[in-house]
Protein backbone atom coordinates (compact mmCIF):
# COMPACT_ATOMS: atom_id res chain seq x y z
CA UNK A 1 0.00 0.00 0.00
CA UNK A 2 3.01 2.17 0.50
CA UNK A 3 4.21 2.00 -2.80
CA UNK A 4 0.47 2.67 -3.97
CA UNK A 5 0.88 6.44 -1.91
CA UNK A 6 4.39 6.94 -2.71
CA UNK A 7 2.88 6.47 -7.02
CA UNK A 8 -0.03 8.42 -6.23
CA UNK A 9 2.45 11.32 -4.42
CA UNK A 10 4.38 11.14 -7.87
CA UNK A 11 1.86 11.23 -10.02
CA UNK A 12 0.17 14.65 -8.24
CA UNK A 13 3.87 16.12 -8.19
CA UNK A 14 5.97 15.97 -11.18
CA UNK A 15 2.80 17.61 -13.35
CA UNK A 16 2.90 20.02 -10.35
CA UNK A 17 6.87 20.62 -10.64
CA UNK A 18 6.72 20.88 -14.46
CA UNK A 19 4.26 23.23 -14.49
CA UNK A 20 6.01 25.05 -12.24
CA UNK A 21 9.49 25.02 -14.01
CA UNK A 22 7.47 26.25 -17.10
CA UNK A 23 5.75 29.18 -15.38
CA UNK A 24 9.01 29.94 -13.93
CA UNK A 25 10.63 30.11 -17.28
CA UNK A 26 7.95 31.85 -18.85
CA UNK A 27 7.52 34.64 -16.24
CA UNK A 28 11.91 35.01 -16.50
CA UNK A 29 11.89 35.19 -20.12
CA UNK A 30 8.58 38.16 -19.82
CA UNK A 31 10.44 40.07 -17.13
CA UNK A 32 14.02 39.91 -19.58
CA UNK A 33 11.24 41.00 -22.75
CA UNK A 34 9.68 44.12 -20.22
CA UNK A 35 13.23 45.47 -19.41
CA UNK A 36 14.48 45.41 -23.11
CA UNK A 37 11.81 47.15 -23.96
CA UNK A 38 11.62 49.74 -21.45
CA UNK A 39 15.28 50.28 -21.92
CA UNK A 40 14.28 50.57 -26.04
CA UNK A 41 11.75 53.03 -24.65
CA UNK A 42 14.03 55.02 -22.71
CA UNK A 43 16.85 54.81 -25.18
CA UNK A 44 14.29 56.23 -27.93
CA UNK A 45 12.70 59.09 -25.27
CA UNK A 46 16.46 59.74 -24.79
CA UNK A 47 17.33 60.26 -28.51
CA UNK A 48 14.53 62.08 -29.24
CA UNK A 49 15.47 64.44 -26.70
CA UNK A 50 19.21 64.91 -27.04
CA UNK A 51 18.89 65.31 -30.95
CA UNK A 52 17.71 68.68 -30.77
CA UNK A 53 20.98 69.42 -28.58
CA UNK A 54 23.16 67.23 -30.63
CA UNK A 55 22.25 69.08 -33.57
CA UNK A 56 22.67 72.72 -31.70
CA UNK A 57 26.24 71.66 -31.25
CA UNK A 58 27.08 70.66 -34.70
CA UNK A 59 25.38 74.38 -35.93
CA UNK A 60 27.45 75.33 -33.43
CA UNK A 61 30.42 74.01 -34.84
CA UNK A 62 29.88 74.55 -38.06
CA UNK A 63 29.75 78.52 -37.09
CA UNK A 64 33.06 77.96 -35.13
CA UNK A 65 34.57 76.40 -38.48
CA UNK A 66 33.49 79.22 -40.63
CA UNK A 67 34.67 82.03 -37.93
CA UNK A 68 38.19 80.72 -38.27
CA UNK A 69 38.31 80.20 -41.53
CA UNK A 70 41.25 82.27 -42.48
CA UNK A 71 39.54 84.20 -45.25
CA UNK A 72 36.74 84.65 -42.49
CA UNK A 73 38.70 85.61 -39.99
CA UNK A 74 41.28 88.27 -41.52
CA UNK A 75 38.32 90.17 -43.07
CA UNK A 76 36.39 90.46 -39.56
CA UNK A 77 39.35 90.84 -37.46
CA UNK A 78 41.51 93.99 -38.22
CA UNK A 79 44.83 94.96 -37.34
CA UNK A 80 45.11 97.18 -34.43
CA UNK A 81 48.95 98.46 -35.73
CA UNK A 82 50.92 98.03 -38.23
CA UNK A 83 52.81 95.47 -36.38
CA UNK A 84 52.73 91.88 -37.65
CA UNK A 85 53.61 90.37 -34.80
CA UNK A 86 50.73 91.84 -32.65
CA UNK A 87 48.15 90.67 -35.83
CA UNK A 88 49.71 87.58 -35.71
CA UNK A 89 49.22 87.19 -31.89
CA UNK A 90 45.40 88.97 -31.98
CA UNK A 91 44.32 86.56 -34.83
CA UNK A 92 45.77 83.21 -32.94
CA UNK A 93 43.89 84.62 -29.63
CA UNK A 94 40.72 84.78 -31.55
CA UNK A 95 40.64 81.65 -32.80
CA UNK A 96 41.68 80.23 -29.23
CA UNK A 97 38.99 82.53 -27.87
CA UNK A 98 35.70 80.50 -30.31
CA UNK A 99 37.73 77.61 -29.21
CA UNK A 100 37.40 77.53 -25.81
CA UNK A 101 33.98 79.09 -25.88
CA UNK A 102 32.65 75.99 -27.85
CA UNK A 103 34.37 73.34 -25.04
CA UNK A 104 31.21 71.82 -23.79
CA UNK A 105 29.97 71.11 -27.58
CA UNK A 106 32.22 68.08 -27.87
CA UNK A 107 30.10 66.12 -25.10
CA UNK A 108 27.29 66.22 -28.03
CA UNK A 109 29.93 64.68 -31.07
CA UNK A 110 32.07 61.85 -31.50
CA UNK A 111 36.11 62.10 -30.71
CA UNK A 112 36.88 61.43 -34.40
CA UNK A 113 34.60 64.91 -35.14
CA UNK A 114 35.51 67.03 -32.59
CA UNK A 115 39.93 65.61 -33.01
CA UNK A 116 39.06 66.75 -37.03
CA UNK A 117 37.86 70.31 -35.37
CA UNK A 118 40.69 70.28 -33.40
CA UNK A 119 42.99 69.72 -36.39
CA UNK A 120 41.24 72.40 -38.24
CA UNK A 121 41.50 75.04 -36.14
CA UNK A 122 45.60 73.85 -35.00
CA UNK A 123 46.45 74.12 -38.66
CA UNK A 124 44.69 77.42 -39.18
CA UNK A 125 47.21 78.81 -36.03
CA UNK A 126 50.02 77.23 -38.07
CA UNK A 127 49.14 78.50 -41.63
CA UNK A 128 49.12 81.72 -39.58
CA UNK A 129 51.88 81.75 -37.82
CA UNK A 130 54.14 80.00 -41.03
CA UNK A 131 53.24 83.24 -42.90
CA UNK A 132 54.07 85.35 -40.13
CA UNK A 133 57.51 83.82 -39.98
CA UNK A 134 58.11 85.21 -43.87
CA UNK A 135 61.23 87.90 -43.99
CA UNK A 136 59.46 89.03 -46.93
CA UNK A 137 56.37 90.30 -44.28
CA UNK A 138 56.89 93.62 -42.73
CA UNK A 139 53.34 94.92 -41.32
CA UNK A 140 49.83 92.97 -40.15
CA UNK A 141 48.74 94.81 -43.74
CA UNK A 142 51.21 92.63 -45.49
CA UNK A 143 50.32 89.40 -43.38
CA UNK A 144 46.48 89.68 -44.53
CA UNK A 145 47.77 89.70 -47.86
CA UNK A 146 49.93 86.86 -47.59
CA UNK A 147 47.27 84.58 -46.18
CA UNK A 148 44.22 85.72 -48.32
CA UNK A 149 46.77 84.74 -51.16
CA UNK A 150 47.47 81.15 -49.50
CA UNK A 151 43.70 80.73 -49.53
CA UNK A 152 43.14 81.55 -52.93
CA UNK A 153 46.37 78.70 -53.62
CA UNK A 154 44.42 76.01 -51.85
CA UNK A 155 41.21 75.20 -49.45
CA UNK A 156 41.65 76.31 -46.06
CA UNK A 157 41.92 73.89 -43.06
CA UNK A 158 38.47 74.23 -41.78
CA UNK A 159 36.64 73.29 -45.28
CA UNK A 160 38.07 69.24 -44.56
CA UNK A 161 36.38 69.54 -40.73
CA UNK A 162 33.22 71.05 -42.26
CA UNK A 163 32.80 68.33 -44.52
CA UNK A 164 33.86 65.89 -41.81
CA UNK A 165 30.79 67.68 -39.52
CA UNK A 166 28.17 67.33 -42.49
CA UNK A 167 28.81 64.22 -43.10
CA UNK A 168 28.38 63.01 -39.40
CA UNK A 169 25.10 64.83 -39.00
CA UNK A 170 23.65 63.23 -42.16
CA UNK A 171 24.44 59.94 -40.42
CA UNK A 172 21.98 61.03 -37.82
CA UNK A 173 19.15 61.18 -39.84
Amino acid sequence: MELTKIFELLLYTVPALVTGIIAYYFFREHTRNEDGRRRFLLHRDLQVNALPLRLQAYERMVLFLERISPNNLITRIRPTSSDKDSYEILLIATIEQEYEHNLSQQVYMSDECWNIITAAKSATIQLIRKAGLSDKIDSADKLREVVLTEMMEKFPPSNAALSYVKQEVSDLW
